[in-house]
Parts: C-alpha cells; sequence; structure tokens
C-alpha cells in the first residue's frame, strides 16, 4: 500500500514546478497521466543535459512514475478527450498562462461541472488574480521578484543565481502538492473539489523569515551579506587550511561560547568581550576575523572533529563527487540508482520518509506517448478508435 493509491492526477504542466508537484504525488502511489503534445512533448525533455535516448536527464528525473500520453489539447476532439479524462481524476495540474484553460472552456467552473470532486492546482508566474497576472515569467524572475535575489551576493555587489535557478518551481510543487493534500482532506469531509492558486514568486517570498515585518516595524531594508547572516554571527563560511569550505552557525550564546573553547579562546565568550550575542553583532567584522582565522590554521577534518567534540554545529561545503561518497547520504538512501532508458541513472530519492507508506520509484521519465493507448483504452476507446484518432493527429 501507498498513501495515494487510487487518487488519478492529470499532469497538464510543463517545464517543472506544477509537474514536480505531480512527481511528488505519484511517489507516493498516485496514478501520474503526463499529458503532452504530440510530436513535441513537454519542453522538460529537452531542457538539461541530453542524453542519447532523446530526453534529457532533468525529465528522467523528475517526470519519474508518470504514464505519458499525447492530446492535441488545440483541437476540439482533444479537448474532448481531456474532458472524459477529467471526469475520471481527483487531480488536474497545470501551469498555462492565465486564461488558457478558460479560451479552452477548461476553466474550474466547466472542470468541477464535469467532475464535483476534482482538484485543479493552477502554477503560473504571477497568480490567476492581479495586474501582473497575464505576464509570462519563470523562476529566475520570481527569485528577483520576491525579493530573494537583491539578498544573494557580495556586500555592494551584483546580485546573483541563489543556487538552483530552479529553486522557485521546486518549491512552488512542494507548495502545490500541500495545496493539493489538504484540498483532498477537505473533500473527505465535502465531497467538493475547490481550486489551488499559486504563483512562482509568493512560493520564496513566504519562505524570507522576517524580511517583511523587519521593514514594516523598524524600515529595515536587507541588504546583501555574501555567506553571513543577518541577525547572528558567527554565522558563514570559511576556509581551511587544506583549501575547502565548512559552514558554521552559532545561532546563540551557548553556542558562541562552546565555539570559544573549541577554538582555545573561551575568554572570548566573556560578558565584557563577545559573549552577548548584541557584542558579536556590533563587532561582526572581527568576530569573523577571529573564527576565519583559526579555521584557516586546521584541515577541513581538523576543524569539523573538533566542532563536533564540542557541540558546535558545522558542516562540509559540499560538492556533488563529494555527496556521491558520504555515508549519511547513503545511509539515508537520498541517492538511489534506477535503470531508465539511458541505462542505470542515479537520482535524488523520494521524500519525506514515511515508516508505513513510503515513497517509491517505479520507473524513470517515459518515452513521449508510450502510455497512450493504455490510457485511452481505460477510457473505453477501441484500438480502431485510437488508431483514428491518430491518423487525424489528435494523439
Amino acid at each position: 500500500m501507498q498513501a495515494l493509491d487510487g487518487i488519478r492526477v492529470l499532469d497538464l504542466g510543463t517545464y517543472i514546478a506544477g509537474p514536480y508537484c505531480a512527481t511528488v504525488l505519484g511517489e507516493f502511489g498516485a496514478d501520474v497521466i503526463k499529458v503532452e503534445r504530440p510530436g513535441a512533448g513537454d519542453h522538460l525533455r529537452r531542457f538539461g543535459t541530453e542524453t542519447d535516448c532523446g530526453d534529457t536527464l532533468v525529465w528522467l528525473s523528475e517526470s519519474r512514475n508518470k504514464r505519458s500520453i499525447t492530446i492535441d489539447l488545440s483541437r476540439e476532439a482533444g479537448r474532448d478527450l481531456l474532458r472524459r479524462l477529467i471526469a475520471t481524476a481527483d487531480v488536474v495540474v497545470e501551469n498555462f498562462r492565465p486564461g488558457v484553460l478558460e479560451r479552452w472552456d477548461l476553466g474550474y467552473e466547466q472542470m468541477s461541472a464535469i467532475n464535483a470532486g476534482v482538484i485543479l492546482l493552477r502554477v503560473s508566474a504571477y497568480g490567476q488574480t492581479g495586474p501582473n497576472r497575464d505576464l509570462p515569467g519563470f523562476a529566475r524572475i520570481a527569485h528577483a521578484f520576491s525579493g530573494l535575489a537583491y539578498l544573494a551576493g557580495e556586500p555592494g555587489g551584483t546580485p546573483v543565481t541563489p543556487g538552483s535557478t530552479s529553486l522557485a518551481d521546486y518549491v512552488t510543487g512542494l507548495y502545490g502538492a500541500l495545496g493539493v493534500m489538504l484540498a483532498l482532506r477537505a473533500r473527505d469531509a465535502t465531497g467538493v473539489g475547490q481550486c489551488v492558486d499559486l504563483a512562482l514568486y509568493e512560493t520564496i517570498f513566504r519562505m524570507l523569515d522576517e524580511l517583511a515585518p523587519a521593514f514594516e516595524h523598524f524600515g529595515m531594508v536587507r541588504e546583501r551579506m555574501g555567506a553571513d547572516t543577518v541577525n547572528v554571527v558567527p554565522h558563514s563560511h570559511y576556509r581551511t587550511k587544506d583549501d575547502h569550505w565548512i559552514a558554521i552557525a552559532c545561532s546563540n550564546d551557548d553556542m558562541f561560547a562552546r565555539l570559544s573553547r573549541v577554538m582555545g579562546r573561551p575568554e572570548l565568550s566573556g560578558p565584557d568581550r563577545y559573549g552577548p550575542k548584541v557584542a558579536r553583532l556590533a563587532a561582526r567584522d572581527r568576530v569573523n576575523e577571529v573564527v576565519a582565522e583559526w579555521v584557516g590554521a586546521h584541515t577541513r577534518d581538523e576543524v569539523l572533529a573538533s566542532c563536533r567534540a564540542g557541540e558546535v554545529p558545522a558542516g562540509p561545503l559540499y560538492s556533488i563527487d563529494e555527496i556521491f561518497e558520504d555515508p549519511q547520504y547513503r545511509h539515508r538512501g537520498n541517492i538511489v540508482r534506477e535503470e531508465s532508458r539511458v541505462g542505470p541513472l542515479a537520482v535524488p530519492g523520494p521524500l519525506p520518509t514515511l515508516s508505513g507508506t513510503p515513497g517509491r520509484i517505479n520507473w524513470l521519465g517515459p518515452g513521449l506517448g508510450a502510455h497512450t493507448d493504455e490510457v485511452l483504452g481505460g477510457l473505453g476507446l477501441s484500438s480502431e478508435e485510437i488508431c483514428a484518432l491518430r491518423s487525424e493527429g489528435v494523439v
């Protein structure tokens, strides 16, 4: 048994944000039907590193457990097929520009008339409402508009990409999965579905801790701080003697006292030095300098061993090759190897870890339209009818 056995999801999305929601649901048992354009498919098939099978590594990893069918939704015959699928679905995921579904006479009102219990997840750059609703956008634009990109980079320097350029896509996909689960829970009580409306930028904005209240209450506009953290110090990245980087996070006075003892400088945490947080913040550069000098005099292994012995939160800044060698990743099954159309492939494992109904990967990204006959046959269409639709270019 899996937690979402019996739940059917229609994935009409492209690229990552909406489809990632469907991927998460599929890892936990939902039957995800990926609806793609005949002959072309989801743009994600060509986004990322290309492989010999014609699809990218991103597609193979992020379209796991989905059944691919092709339908030309620009044609009325294709939309009729989609309506038949909606009648069998619990969830529909889409990330078209706002208004596209309505032009096809397939907005939420029309879907709910077909299936009162259906849940529609709508993902777009700016949401279904507001003055920006019709503007295009991707994750990079969401990082900019949300305020995140402004904070990323060195003080006074060019704002940089905050890690993955697809961060907002993945975060929005997770919020989408949360929204779908909340709507499914409500449907259990009412029997009625609902529409979940998400904008790429707002899921990132929601995660920017005290940025909004600090501006409203104190007029504070946070600027770029490099690796530092606004309200605590030392809480940054430091270079070791053997040219590695480590992260140290002293989030309160007790942790700094432990670090001071580990460094052999217990006097630094005294009440007349840098013990109180307010004193450390006032002397941020000096505190970071002291920590950097200590870290720079030791190898990464030495620093990490000392911090662990002294119960100081610290960790290595890993590159992907180091991640593959780390025993914690191996123990937790964070990287799994699955067969694919290009042979064995290492991909991130399902999350979260459930003790009773864990997620699993049944297959990686399928070929375009690989399940068209199977899915349409399940709607009652005969082989002859499917062949006719294919010859007409509808599927």
